[in-house]
């Protein structure tokens, strides 16, 4: 897909997402994502925090974190959470239409990242979100191909995943069948996808994900 194009999609799920954001109440806001440990709030300022990632920030952020990433990831986001809704929602106008994503990124990543994390969102609050397929798609590619953080190739060895919606497979084995969707959600190792899932290679899915 031409990086316009995948720009034109993260423009516009940003967008989308600014626009579900500024309809919560401050309650909502506080409901837990699907993310351990993050609220709704800490998942939306740190989907907006990739245009604004600046090297000399990302290193003091890490030296803090002591070198470890998935720490630093945390603690950054807690951090912006912790911004009044208004502020992030007033990040998300400004942002959106961003060139910019973090070093050592493609920009399928924060294409990922809004797809992903906008289901972590809409999820726990019972609010529709669709991804549209073709940027799913794009995204499971960077996704599969990507060894850090996810390792999906490895923690889904020995299983063929195809969607049903749009064409698109990866991997070897049992096959695990689905929407683009359901299957970008489980690459990315949320066990919300199962119940979307059919196959034969559904049931050694139960011991590679955590509990939904």
């Amino acid at each position: 897909m031409e990086p316009e194009v995948i720009w034109g999609y993260i423009d516009s799920e940003r967008a989308s997402l600014a626009g579900l954001l500024a309809d919560l109440t401050e309650d909502e806001w506080r409901v837990p994502s699907l993310c351990p440990g993050w609220s709704v709030a800490d998942v939306a300022a740190h989907v907006i925090s990739s245009p604004q990632a600046r090297p000399l920030a990302l290193l003091g952020a890490m030296i803090r974190a002591r070198g470890d990433f998935d720490r630093l990831v945390f603690e950054e986001g807690r951090r912006r959470g912790a911004a009044r809704p208004a502020d992030i929602v007033a990040q998300y106008r400004r942002f959106a239409g961003s060139r910019r994503h973090p070093p050592g990124t493609t920009i399928a990543d924060p294409l990922l990242d809004v797809l992903v994390h906008g289901q972590d969102i809409a999820v726990p609050l019972g609010r529709p979100r669709a991804m549209p397929a073709e940027a799913a798609r794009v995204a499971a590619d960077r996704i599969w191909t990507k060894s850090f953080p996810f390792k999906a190739r490895k923690r889904l060895a020995g299983l063929r995943l195809t969607a049903t919606d749009i064409d698109w497979s990866a991997g070897q084995g049992r096959e695990v069948r689905g929407p683009i969707e359901a299957l970008v959600l489980l690459l990315t190792g949320r066990a919300i996808s199962l119940p979307r899932l059919s196959g034969d290679g559904v049931g050694a899915l139960r011991d590679r994900l955590p509990a939904a």
